[in-house]
């Protein structure tokens, strides 16, 4: 079975690229009928918080991705990661180190003069605890291979090797007795039986480090995938100037979740030439086959766009809903006006902020429009033709404006305007007819005979 992961640390809002992450994961996972879990990463207990934990689990939401299972929070296995450090010491593979941070400056400083970068020289790889000074806490160091490569067989970046002697012999345990990141994520992946990650290629220099922990505690390795993080529209690494917010900010800025999800599911996957991909399509279609290799652009005039036809597409009575809880409350009466007319308002509607704002159309109280002769000539014409009408539909009252046209020559581009100043004083509204049906027939003509002379 697959079994895939998502672990961000609670330092702050589930941000894109995070999002991006847990997407792709939990595609994979529901493409193959896996697992897609949880983790909470917080072993930094001085930057985790409570409130970056729950901006997490409702950006999630938000987004659509569930997770099975109950999350894990990696602080509560902090005694499992220090027993199997303490276990690899026993078997030979890691040792206790107690280098002072002086001794410490000083390796640093000798390879900064040979022009190499900073590395732990091994000095107590093989050394007796015995000869410990005084007043040193230990670290608990990985014995790591000093010949050979490490290599690993990226899903995107393909072969990727390294030669050993590159790496160190890293901190397992630290000298205050708490797991390193480099340790916790290995147990806590193997504990958890996770099978696929896929990450940024930010983590893929510590993915080597990964392997040797697998390896030394005698478990599988996951198969891994880096991908390119996302970039602006520059071309630079994105960053809060690009407008790389939390996801609870485009949900702020009236973005709607699917055109989200379909925007950070091209940022580094194709399929095809397809652009628009339902949720569906993406869980039928997601492999990591076609994971691409190279940077993708936050394209944010793309995303405006998908969401103005995600927001066509959507359920009336499902945007009806999320208008209602950013506007409050609203009179009985202005609710079935506004449900009405909430097919109309969408068309012209490319965020559910322009949504909102369009629809004090039909919740604002209404103010008579000034107009000329001419207008109110119009206006008459247009209640002596409509007043009839038993069947108050777009079809019908579309027939009898059209008469208008036919009969009195007047242009219909005209009768239009006119009656969009009429109803509302505003120059951008949805559709004459969608109006028309959304006031309903007493009130369209209580606000055209307003200006008659």
């Amino acid at each position: 079975m697959v079994v895939t992961r998502f672990a961000p640390s609670p330092t702050g809002f589930l941000h894109v690229g995070g999002a991006r992450t847990a997407l792709f994961n939990w595609l994979l996972a529901r493409h193959w009928d896996g697992k897609f879990l949880l983790r909470i990463e917080d072993t930094d207990r001085e930057r985790s918080t409570p409130e970056a934990v729950e901006a997490i689990f409702s950006g999630l939401k938000w987004l659509g991705i569930d997770w099975d299972d109950e999350p894990l929070f990696q602080f509560s296995r902090m005694n499992r990661h220090v027993e199997l450090a303490e276990k690899l010491v026993k078997e030979g593979k890691a040792y206790y180190c107690f280098c002072s941070p002086e001794e410490l400056e000083s390796m640093r400083e000798e390879a900064k003069a040979r022009g190499l970068p900073p590395k732990y020289n091994g000095m107590w790889r093989e050394r007796d605890p015995k000869e410990a000074p005084d007043g040193i806490k230990p670290v608990i160091r990985l014995k790591i291979p000093r010949e050979g490569e490490t290599i690993l067989q990226d899903l995107v970046q393909g072969t990727v090797a390294v030669a050993n002697s590159q790496l160190d012999d890293m901190i397992l345990v630290r000298s205050d007795g708490t797991p390193t990141f480099m340790l916790s994520v290995v147990v806590d992946d193997h504990d958890m039986g996770i099978t696929h990650v896929i990450r940024g290629d930010d983590h893929l220099t510590n993915t080597f480090r990964h392997i040797q922990i697998h390896n030394a505690l005698g478990w599988d390795i996951p198969q891994y995938g880096h991908i390119p993080l996302i970039h602006g529209a520059d071309g630079a690494k994105l960053s809060k100037r690009h407008g790389a917010l939390g996801i609870d900010a485009y949900r702020d800025q009236g973005y709607l979740p699917e055109a989200v999800c379909n925007c950070l599911l091209r940022l580094g996957w194709s399929h095809g030439d397809d652009e628009i991909i339902s949720r569906e399509q993406a869980i039928e279609w997601f492999d990591v086959d076609h994971l691409g290799k190279s940077a993708s652009r936050l394209d944010f005039a793309k995303l405006l766009n998908l969401n103005g036809h995600y927001m066509r597409e959507a359920d009336n009575q499902r945007l009806f809903g999320d208008l209602l809880s950013m506007i409050g409350s609203v009179a009985e009466e202005k609710k079935e006006r506004l449900l009405r007319g909430i097919n109309g308002l969408k068309q012209r509607s490319k965020t559910m902020l322009e949504l909102r704002d369009m629809a004090a159309i039909y919740l604002e109280e209404f103010a008579p429009a000034e107009i000329d002769a001419e207008g109110a000539n119009i206006a008459k014409m247009a209640v002596s033709y409509m007043e009839s009408e038993g069947n108050w539909d777009e079809k019908n009252l579309e027939s009898r404006l059209r008469d208008i046209t036919a009969k009195e020559n007047i242009p219909f581009g005209k009768i239009a305007s006119t009656l969009r100043n009429v109803l509302t004083g505003r120059k951008i509204t949805p559709s004459i007819f969608d109006m028309l049906v959304a006031f309903g027939k007493d009130e369209s003509l209580r606000r055209v005979k307003s200006v008659l002379l």
